[in-house]
């Protein structure tokens, strides 16, 4: 019954990932990527409480490096209880550890170098609890349709709770 469970949980995450694509998606003008100001949270509404947008910051200086620091702008209501605490402003080094720094920092950048959405799934094993993972969605978002400068994230947790008999997603 777990398994079913689980196995129900990742398909209503993907059908939800889906859904979110497909709203990004709608918003595209031909090749240009849609910007902040294209969304309309009533499109969203259900998928609210697991949203963020992520600012893409580069290198005032124009050092050339190459450098990009991401900040949340906003976090879902949702997220409180993966992060357990608000996350809302914070920069990728104020919310995770070095390891989860690492692989955010290497998606996003994916995200931004390529401009292009990325999925995958994430161990919450960095927060201490390894039998719950994230399965994100990050799509990218510019202003001027090219140079991405926002990043538009849905979660959705998996796993179960130690002690606890549900499995399962839920909402984050």
């Amino acid at each position: 019954m777990k398994m079913n469970a689980q196995l129900s949980a990742s398909a209503t995450a993907a059908r939800a990932h889906q859904e979110m694509f497909a709203y990004w998606a709608s918003l595209r003008r031909g090749a240009s990527l849609p910007s902040r100001l294209d969304l309309h949270p009533s499109g969203i509404k259900r998928m609210l409480p697991t949203v963020s947008l992520i600012d893409v910051k580069r290198d005032p200086n124009g050092a050339g490096d190459g450098a990009i620091d991401y900040r949340l702008r906003l976090a879902g209501t949702g997220l409180y209880s993966v992060y357990g605490r608000e996350i809302t402003g914070r920069t990728l080094e104020d919310v995770y550890n070095t390891a989860a720094v690492e692989y955010w920092r290497r998606e996003l950048d994916k995200v931004v170098t390529e401009r292009r959405p990325g999925v995958g799934v994430h161990s919450l094993a960095w927060k201490g609890s390894p039998h719950m993972s994230i399965l994100w969605l990050r799509l990218p978002l510019a202003r001027n349709g090219k140079d991405v400068d926002m990043i538009l994230g849905y979660d959705a947790v998996v796993g179960s709770q130690v002690g606890d008999q549900q499995s399962g997603i839920r909402a984050a």
